[in-house]
């Protein structure tokens, strides 16, 4: 495993009470893997993304990152850590800084962690990069983020990411505010690069058709928790949690014959709970037909069912 999570919590103190954002979250992201990790708003996922690359402390549990403990604050890391883990976040227009050209944008991790490099060498090393996303260095260097699309926005971001070489990158929801068809390109361009430079991603999404397409591995989070694992071909085909299949009976299909496949047990029902005041036992059980004493009174752990395939239900335990 490149990158293994414990047991990790990232709680937040609000004049209200406690919001418990992540609560003992566990996964690992296996070298050159795309791991996708999947769940509605204010399931904790991009959270957990935070964590990992830094911007929040956890609360408790580890986090490794080829062996190494990385459960620190950012400002304690190694710079050799912090430039082999990057992020690029949901939104480009807000994470790029509108003062600097896409040349300084893309420049400014060569200056923090290669510092060896001449001016020269800077600017061969961001054309390189430029021309590797898709967008040609003449066009793009001078341009300020105002001047940019959405899509080449986003790609600028990647080219950030890209910038410090590194072999972690955390995508948080990197296609949700762009265009269906602009959101094949960035998706190739994340794949392209993935095969040229062996890249280990945690995609977090919404997006259960694109995790289909994206992904080796799957966890599905809700309210802070993973409750279901596997790998992506097993998780369409053979979904276990009942949160799992509610989320698969609602997305879109073409065909008939996908229409036959999706799970019919269960209709997506009610709404996420607060993180400050999650249900007892089970935090799904307020929303799911199966539900029983035991759930409210008791929480399911993340069991393995069959190889590679895990999940939080007492619907599999005795």
């Amino acid at each position: 495993m490149i990158l293994e999570v414990e047991n990790l919590k990232k709680y937040f103190e609000v004049s209200l009470g406690t919001v418990r954002a992540v609560d003992e979250v566990t996964f690992g992201v296996e070298e050159a893997e795309t791991f996708g990790l999947v769940g509605e708003s204010g399931s904790g996922k991009s959270t957990t993304g935070h964590v990992i690359v830094g911007i929040y402390r956890p609360t408790s549990g580890r986090i490794t990152y080829n062996g190494e403990d990385i459960s620190v604050p950012l400002r304690k890391r190694s710079l050799r850590q912090k430039k082999e883990i990057q992020m690029v976040f949901q939104d480009p227009r807000s994470s790029l800084n509108p003062m600097q050209t896409v040349r300084e944008i893309v420049e400014l991790p060569l200056k923090i962690h290669m510092r060896h490099l001449s001016s020269r060498d800077r600017e061969i090393r961001v054309r390189t990069i430029l021309e590797e996303v898709g967008l040609p260095p003449e066009d793009f260097m001078n341009r300020f983020p105002r001047e940019l699309g959405g899509g080449e926005s986003q790609l600028v971001a990647i080219a950030r990411a890209l910038a410090s070489e590194p072999s972690f990158i955390v995508l948080d929801e990197p296609t949700s505010a762009l265009d269906v068809s602009i959101q094949a390109k960035i998706i190739n361009v994340l794949l392209n690069l993935q095969r040229e430079h062996k890249l280990s991603y945690l995609f977090i999404t919404h997006d259960l058709s694109l995790m289909r397409n994206v992904s080796n591995r799957v966890a599905i989070m809700y309210l802070g928790k993973v409750y279901e694992q596997s790998t992506t071909e097993r998780f369409f085909v053979n979904p276990l949690h009942p949160y799992t299949k509610m989320l698969l009976s609602s997305v879109p299909v073409l065909t008939e014959e996908e229409e036959r496949m999706k799970p019919k047990e269960v209709r997506s029902s009610g709404e996420i709970p607060s993180p400050m005041n999650p249900p007892s036992g089970c935090r799904f059980r307020t929303r799911c037909p199966f539900s029983d004493a035991r759930c409210s009174e008791i929480e399911p752990l993340l069991t393995v069912i069959e190889p590679n395939h895990l999940v939080a239900c007492h619907l599999y335990t005795s």
